[in-house]
């Protein structure tokens, strides 16, 4: 098996894409103060512009959705700016971009939000673990506070604005961060939702606060085939537990089909068994990007097989700008250096070489 079923075009809703290599949102903490993308993020993005579609790291909807020091924002209107030159590197070096909108809801701490009161959640559980601050000092994470119906039409409508302003700036579309133990994620899973009300309970209350997130994204952005939505049916991180995953997931899949979107997008490591994807992809009947430790050969296998559609590569791409050149040559890759993962300069950031070099 070679790659080169991942080099055969295809379309998300309204983003045409020139391979089926992604660029999976990899949180890189190197945002400029006020929640800007870095001078150095429009560097970094375009030269993975090679890849058919780029998904950009985390990005706050609101600004209370910060939960990690120097993550980019896309609530105000410098962010807008800053975002644009972005995109506009991207764009001139030939590939499309969209930008992930989360809100990491009781992963967070007080001193990142503006009212200094406990994160807020589903319910008044705190994880497991330790969150970081500023300055990367750890401290453990706080109790959060249950979530009022205010809170959540306040919340759900950061997806709105934060999905139009990524229109004014320039990206091809939204991506929905409903995965990796977020707030959209606590919602859905019975370990973390304990709420009596129409959001708790059943799986067909959970998914509603994903459904009025996505119904946000799609009315800002002004239709569902420029957004897509990434899930989490099998991560454990921030402290995550549902008793049922299957049935949970594939009702979560199933939840998006009516809004015409481009894409589902789902964490789920290659060989995993039993794979949940495929049945997620019939129920919510949109293409599939699934990320998750896959190389050339067993990313092409699976873009082969006709199930998944297109593959995120996270690590690989990070350290290797160039790596659909690199997949089509049969070159070696460059080592990622976990150590540059977060924070820091542009060393481990835009320094890695590419072939040509």
């Amino acid at each position: 098996m070679t790659a080169d079923a991942l080099f055969s075009p295809v379309k998300f809703g309204s983003i045409e894409l020139k391979n089926r290599i992604v660029l999976a949102p990899l949180t890189r903490n190197r945002a400029a103060p006020g929640n800007l993308p870095s001078t150095l993020a429009a560097t970094y993005y375009s030269q993975r512009a090679s890849g058919g579609l780029v998904i950009t790291e985390a990005t706050q909807a609101t600004e209370d959705g910060q939960g990690y020091p120097d993550t980019p924002g896309l609530y105000s209107d410098a962010q807008v700016a800053a975002w644009k030159v972005v995109t506009d590197a991207v764009h001139a070096a030939g590939g499309k971009i969209v930008v992930q909108l989360w809100h990491t809801g009781r992963i967070s701490h007080s001193v990142f939000r503006p009212d200094g009161l406990p994160p807020l959640a589903p319910s008044a559980i705190a994880p497991a673990g330790a969150v970081y601050l500023p300055g990367w000092q750890k401290a453990d994470f706080e109790t959060p506070r249950e979530m009022s119906q205010a809170d959540i039409d306040r919340v759900v409508d950061g997806w709105r604005a934060a999905a139009a302003n990524a229109r004014r700036a320039g990206f091809d579309g939204v991506e929905v961060h409903a995965a990796n133990g977020y707030l959209i994620d606590q919602f859905l899973r019975d370990g973390s939702n304990k709420r009596t009300d129409g959001y708790g309970g059943p799986i067909e209350n959970r998914v509603r606060f994903l459904k009025e997130a996505v119904a946000a994204a799609v009315a800002g952005w002004g239709s569902g085939d420029g957004v897509g939505v990434r899930l989490s049916p099998h991560n454990p991180y921030n402290d995550m537990k549902d008793s049922d995953p299957a049935t949970t997931f594939t009702a979560a899949a199933a939840a998006l089909k009516p809004f015409g979107l481009a894409y589902l997008h789902v964490l789920e490591p290659v060989g995993t068994s039993p794979a949940l994807a495929p049945a997620m992809k019939a129920a919510s009947g949109l293409p599939l990007i699934v990320n998750g430790g896959y190389g050339a050969e067993t990313g092409a296998a699976a873009v082969a097989a006709g199930t998944i559609d297109a593959i995120a590569y996270g690590t690989l791409f990070l350290a290797n700008p160039d790596l659909p050149a690199r997949f089509a040559a049969g070159a070696p890759l460059n080592t990622p250096n976990p150590k540059t993962f977060y924070g820091g300069t542009e060393v481990g950031y835009t320094d890695y070489p590419a072939l040509a070099s």
